[in-house]
């Protein structure tokens, strides 16, 4: 017998006023579930810098910054 079919069977055994609260309840489980999916979608977004942030200074060896260091870049890409 599946969940469904027992509180089914275990539903109609009871009167009227508590069926409607099962009903409720089951409502009231059913809306805190949306929201809590509606919570997980609204995440604030972040920039690309805080999101790569853990990887900065990873690379062994190379400039730290490419930004600042212009002349390392000077020359690529040609030939």
């Amino acid at each position: 017998m599946s969940i469904i079919q027992a509180a089914t069977e275990k539903m109609r055994s009871l009167p009227p006023e508590k069926q409607q609260e099962v009903l409720d309840f089951i409502e009231f489980l059913q809306s805190q579930l949306a929201q809590k999916n509606t919570s997980i979608e609204q995440v604030e977004p972040i920039s690309f810098l805080e999101a790569s942030q853990k990887f900065a200074g990873c690379v062994d060896g190379g400039p730290g910054d490419l930004a600042t260091n212009k002349q390392y870049l000077e020359g690529l890409g040609t030939e």
